[in-house]
């Protein structure tokens, strides 16, 4: 199967650049040099993952984003320059998958990439057909369907909110560092004081828990990590 990667960013000659590590990878790369065109791409060419630049004119990073996210959960990577700390939590709380910080080397870039397409499609691809289902407490999850039910209703997930709440249920009661839920959900080097995880971790509790403020199933054990509690307390 031959993958789609849409990727967006005006500075048309990292493009070019990126098309040709992807092509080696048996990867097609559709390239926008704004938003609008990668909105028009998106919808016609149903691409399998999607890189967005942030500082694009017209419709930005962003907002482009946004847009994708109300129609699809397609795996996404945001391309940050340097020092744009705002945007990279921004990009996650609106359902990024991932970020890359920009001056990038192209390896790195066809690597996280080519992670997301194993993690959402060919584990996906390659499996039994076997659902597995973790239960903690009315939550519900659902390996296989990759579905998770709440008091029996569903809840929306990005792909990495549902790899971060897989490994915490599957560890019940046990505290997991960043570091470990990082080598879960991403590929890559982990960088410690880094935020993504935090970040990530309270979108998940905005939708699991009955009140985020005052979590009763997702703690976080200060100066260590986090866990899935095993009953009320």
């Amino acid at each position: 199967m031959e993958y789609k990667v849409l990727a967006a960013d005006d500075e048309t000659e990292l493009l070019d650049t990126l098309e040709l590590y992807f092509e080696r990878e048996g990867i097609q790369l559709l390239k926008a040099d704004n938003g609008m065109t990668a909105m028009d791409l998106f919808r016609t060419e149903n691409p399998h993952l999607v890189l967005l630049d942030i500082m694009m004119p017209g419709l930005d990073g962003i907002s482009v984003l946004r847009k994708i996210r109300a129609e699809s959960k397609v795996p996404t990577i945001m391309m940050t320059a340097k020092g744009e700390d705002y945007d990279k939590i921004l990009g996650l709380e609106l359902g990024a998958d991932d970020y890359i910080t920009k001056p990038y080397n192209p390896m790195e870039v066809v690597a996280r990439v080519k992670a997301q397409i194993r993690r959402n499609y060919d584990y996906k691809d390659n499996a039994s057909g076997s659902d597995t289902e973790l239960k903690c407490f009315d939550l519900v999850l659902n390996s296989g369907a990759g579905t998770v039910t709440k008091g029996g209703q569903n809840v929306e997930l990005t792909k990495t909110e549902f790899r971060l709440l897989e490994i915490l249920m599957k560890n019940q009661g046990r505290i997991l560092t960043k570091q470990q839920l990082f080598d879960y959900a991403w590929d890559g080097e982990y960088i410690a004081g880094d935020n993504t995880i935090m970040v990530h971790i309270s979108n998940l509790r905005n939708k699991i828990e009955d009140n985020s403020k005052e979590p009763r199933i997702l703690k976080t054990i200060k100066g260590l990590g986090y866990k899935i509690e095993r009953e009320w307390i």
